[in-house]
């Protein structure tokens, strides 16, 4: 009776998808590809910055135009804070840092955003240290100030750093941060290529996950650095079949979002063929399929 309410609602990341698209093109693929909502990026080139300083005729024209294909932007994968971190020794960096989060809370609650997914870097262009920790914490407990005030959350990604690759990691922060609004993001990859247990990762932390990134890598080893990025979902050696199994018996089913990247022609093949994939690893786990393909 109830089977359908516990299918996960499943999100594309736009970089999956070629950059010259236009917004339409984007939303209507998303669509056509099955995909309930499309998380919108805001990394640290100037492009995609630019859209923190969209007027509202802008915005609405967005918003309007997910409403006429039916793909809400769900969530925010905001990395720009990677070129301007809360952690700097500069002052000027960290009040762009700031002025970045304010930005990204003002779209997101103007575009029906739910979800922001923040960097989990202290600093990364420069050196680490205990002073960098210290102001990043700082200056998550702003940012979560600034998310309380317009009810939208944030999420900080589990990273592909030694810095914070862990749920573990996160729920020691978390107690710092003390908001209902700072929440985790796993990336499932991360925590994997950084060898960590997935399982215990994900029971642990379940109450705190508000969004999951889906991603393949390869693991660093003694002589390896592994890979983060640009495989292929069931090309790595993530071990879904253990992860869907783990959102099944903890009665997780916060939305999930398909991380890939749009490298050449062949990347709507390597999106179905991740699909596929997926699907084959619920069937296996009685997981309700995420994909009527």
């Amino acid at each position: 009776m109830y089977q359908n309410l516990l299918r996960h609602r499943v999100g594309l990341y736009e970089k999956a998808l070629p950059n010259e698209f236009s917004w339409k093109d984007k939303l209507k693929t998303t669509k056509e590809l099955g995909f309930d909502f499309l998380e919108i990026s805001v990394d640290e080139s100037d492009e995609r910055r630019s859209r923190l300083d969209w007027n509202d005729e802008d915005i609405y024209a967005l918003r309007r135009l997910c409403e006429q294909y039916e793909v809400p932007l769900q969530s925010m994968c905001l990395s720009a804070h990677r070129k301007f971190p809360f952690g700097s020794a500069d002052q000027k960096v960290r009040e762009q840092a700031v002025i970045h989060m304010e930005k990204a809370i003002a779209l997101a609650y103007k575009l029906g955003i739910r979800t922001i997914q923040l960097a989990g870097y202290d600093v990364y262009y420069e050196p680490a240290d205990k002073t960098t920790h210290l102001r990043f914490i700082e200056g998550m407990k702003h940012s979560a100030q600034l998310a309380e005030r317009a009810g939208v959350m944030l999420a900080v990604e589990i990273m592909d750093t030694d810095y914070l690759n862990s749920l573990s990691k996160f729920e020691v922060l978390n107690r710092e941060i003390n908001s209902p609004f700072f929440t985790a993001y796993p990336d499932v990859g991360n925590i994997s290529g950084w060898n960590y247990d997935i399982v215990a990762e994900l029971k642990l932390s379940k109450p705190h996950i508000t969004q999951i990134h889906l991603k393949d890598t390869y693991r660093v080893t003694s002589d390896y650095n592994g890979q983060f990025r640009d495989l292929v979902i069931g090309e790595g050696e993530v071990d879904f079949k253990a992860i869907f199994t783990t959102l099944k018996e903890t009665e997780c089913v916060v939305p999930l979002v398909i991380e890939m990247w749009a490298q050449d022609e062949h990347w709507k093949e390597n999106i179905k063929k991740a699909q596929v994939r997926l699907n084959e690893v619920c069937h296996q786990t009685g997981v309700t399929p995420l994909f009527s393909v």
